[in-house]
């Protein structure tokens, strides 16, 4: 059976979305995997452009807002920033709840080189992280 899995952050836009695309490609059928914000604030542009560097298509992804997923039981719910995890509005489910800080590339400054550098660093954590969750939690 399909385990479902999602996965918040403030206004995903960035972490919560780079997450997504790895949780779909590390789970493959094993899970239907979610990506919802506490606000939304559209998909980033710098965050479709490293993942297709890493040959994964989040380009027709969507910024949703936890309001739409009330109705799902979640199997699991993953924070990916604080903020996140402090303004998650309290929905009955039965779900394990996960919580990893990961920086947010969005707020990088410097040249476009070093933003770059720091998205792509940001990446390589949370496709770590996505890899790991999967080995262990989706066996």
């Amino acid at each position: 059976m399909e385990k479902k899995i999602l996965i918040l952050c403030t206004g995903n836009s960035c972490r919560s979305q780079i997450a997504e695309g790895y949780m779909r490609y590390f789970a493959g059928n094993k899970a239907v995997v979610y990506s919802a914000g506490v606000e939304t604030h559209g998909v980033n542009p710098k965050a479709i452009s490293i993942m297709k560097e890493d040959g994964i298509d989040i380009s027709n992804h969507t910024s949703n807002n936890i309001d739409e997923y009330t109705n799902i039981d979640f199997d699991y719910i993953i924070t990916v920033c604080d903020n996140a995890k402090e303004r998650c509005p309290f929905f009955p489910t039965k779900a394990l709840k996960f919580h990893y800080s990961f920086p947010d590339p969005a707020k990088a400054s410097g040249t476009d080189l070093e933003i770059m550098e720091q998205f792509r660093n940001v990446r390589q954590l949370i496709k770590e992280y996505c890899n790991n969750f999967v080995d262990e939690n989706l066996v």
